[in-house]
């Protein structure tokens, strides 16, 4: 670069048509938060026409998490500069954002004020698709359920902690001589249905895992044995009405330091138990009855 495009750099109206022109969102605030100016791809980011709209709004009202915000002013404070501090901000138009925030303090020469110079990325886009790699790694493709892997992940999550859980373990009865006899789309499609039927019985937040050909399990996080009693009542009633096929099942609730794949083993060894003494279309100990003994 020659010295004379180097010296053009340093004139303040060449810096303004840079950062009015890139394409990066670019703002300075004060060390209130309020944005003092920014360039036309900052507004056009957050979703307002100026800065006018911003003060009516509340820049600081964008930012989802304020505890987030405040952690990324305590580093500015302590190390004069943040790089890539990811935040999640709430336009007025109800678009959520994911964004890179790099910023730093600087002292203004004459009045001596502290104020915030910083540049936004927005990677919501970047995100999404990581979500979405993220589902398809932890979900069964046939029937959308969550698979082994979400389940391992969830062990490694809960079993250091002294949560509640109950597992629920479903079985088709009879599937492999079902599959044989009609084929294996139309075993397919039972198994999306049943999933489906499955899912209808719980809440969303209450994982549906598809663990084997034609086993599910179902983590109730919180429960305890008079909630999945509850459930495990509320799914046999159901399944008179509207189940796809007949099914075995069988629960569990967690013991003092037991980890989630031990719960789920015993309320697959318990769904076994009621296999020996009689399969009905669905069939599930008696309410108050522990499944173990039966």
């Amino acid at each position: 670069m020659s010295p004379r495009r180097f010296r053009s750099l340093q004139d303040p109206d060449a810096l303004r048509s840079l950062v009015a022109n890139l394409r990066e969102a670019i703002y300075i605030t004060d060390m209130r938060g309020n944005v003092l100016d920014a360039n036309p791809a900052f507004f056009q980011l957050l979703g307002v026409r100026g800065l006018d709209d911003l003060k009516a709004y509340g820049a600081n009202e964008m930012v989802v998490d304020p505890s987030r915000r405040l952690a990324e002013m305590d580093m500015v404070e302590r190390d004069g500069f943040v790089r890539d501090f990811e935040l999640q901000l709430l336009r007025p138009d109800g678009m959520m954002l994911t964004v890179l925030d790099t910023m730093y303090a600087v002292q203004e020469a004459e009045s001596g004020e502290t104020i915030y110079h910083g540049i936004l990325v927005d990677i919501t886009q970047r995100k999404q698709l990581e979500e979405e790699l993220r589902q398809q790694s932890v979900r069964d493709p046939l029937t959308g359920c969550y698979n082994r892997r979400h389940l391992a992940d969830l062990d490694a999550v809960l079993s250091p902690g002294d949560e509640s859980w109950g597992c629920l373990f479903i079985d088709i009865d009879h599937f492999k001589q079902y599959n044989d006899e009609y084929g294996h789309q139309m075993g397919d499609n039972t198994l999306i249905r049943m999933s489906r039927f499955l899912m209808r019985q719980v809440r969303a937040e209450e994982p549906v895992v598809r663990v084997g050909g034609d086993e599910f399990v179902i983590v109730l996080r919180g429960a305890r044995q008079a909630q999945v009693e509850m459930v495990a009542e509320r799914m046999r009633i159901a399944a008179l009405r509207t189940a796809p096929v007949p099914f075995s099942l069988g629960w569990a609730v967690r013991e003092p330091g037991e980890s989630l794949t031990s719960t789920v083993n015993r309320a697959d060894q318990n769904l076994l138990a009621v296999r020996v003494i009689e399969r009905t279309p669905t069939r599930v100990p008696g309410k108050g009855e522990d499944p173990a003994a039966s």
